[in-house]
């Protein structure tokens, strides 16, 4: 029977409708292929530098001239960016409405020199490195005070957002914070000022005490179908243990994290046949921001968890999810864990 879920971050609700599926494998996609470009003509590949904006900072050895051959990964802004980062950022009310100017940054990093490489292939080290850059580059652009969220995405897969097949990730930094992080961040607040705990800690726990929902785990890390799951087979990533920022992460965490999403990446690959996703990082604010509310952060960094999306496109979205904002998942997140936990990798 079908049955409805609270979501206590998002303050949403999901209905679970076990009964319209048949089996998990139904939701098998076909298997992500290349998008059929040539990579002698792809502008993230080596030797076509040429073809994107001048590097932003190039992981490549000493004496390595930059904005050529040479690089293992490499960060580039976004040639066709959503907000430009030229500008002063001016602020006014048109009647109801309130407008902000278009400024931001829009950057791409290119994640291997390998045109083909997916994610799960790369090794623990490689995704280490990238995990390393990910953090610098988001710790640089909180230094803009314009800028008060950095959002960190990877779309897998033309369906799922991907223009361009060569590995790359993308940082897009917004002088508002997205409401997707707003409610998460309200209400993690408000869980702490109740209860003097962390929301996103008391879930986890939650979570390894029942033990159906959790795909993986390490000492660091741990991985699971949430309970009030909007997708199929949609996984959340989070640091078992209380963690604010991202880009604070030590090197023991970074290589649990590294393998935790290494494992999770082959898992999906084995049980549903490398599906397009979305890899969506919900991470802390930029707290010295312009014009944020005063005392506002206060208690950030005991109330607020970092965690990753990991969001399979396996069905589509239907006018009801978009009209009420009320999600209908075929999968329990119950079912989608046991299937995941049973792929051998």
């Amino acid at each position: 029977m079908s049955e409805l879920r609270h979501d206590p971050m998002q303050k949403r609700w999901v209905i679970i409708a076990s009964e319209r599926m048949a089996r998990p494998n139904d939701f098998i996609p076909e298997k992500v292929e290349p998008n059929g470009e040539d990579w002698r003509f792809c502008p993230f590949c080596p030797g076509n530098e040429d073809r994107t904006p001048p590097e932003i900072y190039a992981v490549r050895p000493p004496g390595s001239p930059a904005n050529g051959p040479g690089w293992s990964q490499r960060v580039v802004p976004n040639k066709f960016p959503a907000l430009q980062i030229e500008g002063t950022l001016l602020r006014e009310g048109v009647g109801l409405y309130d407008k902000l100017s278009g400024v931001g940054a829009h950057e791409v990093i290119i994640e291997s020199t390998v045109h083909n490489e997916t994610m799960a292939d790369m090794s623990v080290e490689h995704l280490v490195q990238l995990v390393d850059l990910w953090s610098m580059r988001i710790g640089d652009l909180r230094r803009d005070e314009r800028f008060r969220y950095i959002t960190l995405f990877r779309n897998y897969g033309h369906s799922a957002g991907a223009t361009v097949a060569h590995p790359h990730t993308q940082l897009l930094a917004t002088p508002i914070t997205p409401r997707t992080i707003s409610m998460e961040l309200d209400a993690s607040k408000e869980h702490y000022d109740r209860k003097e705990r962390c929301l996103y800690c008391d879930i986890i726990s939650q979570e390894v005490r029942a033990g159906e929902r959790i795909v993986s785990e390490n000492s660091e890390f741990i991985a699971f179908t949430p309970y009030a799951s909007r997708f199929p087979f949609e996984i959340a990533i989070a640091p078992r243990h209380h963690s604010h920022d991202f880009v604070e992460l030590s090197t023991t965490d970074r290589y649990g994290f590294a393998r935790l999403l290494s494992d999770v990446l082959k898992r999906l690959r084995i049980a549903l046949n490398d599906p397009p996703y979305n890899l969506l990082l919900h991470n802390a604010p930029n707290t010295t921001a312009q014009q944020h509310r005063r005392n506002y952060w206060n208690t950030l960094r005991m109330d607020w968890h970092w965690h990753f999306e990991l969001l399979p496109k396996l069905s589509p979205t239907s006018g009801f999810d978009w009209g009420t904002g009320l999600h209908i998942n075929p999968v329990a997140p119950e079912t989608a864990a046991e299937y995941l936990r049973k792929a051998v990798k």
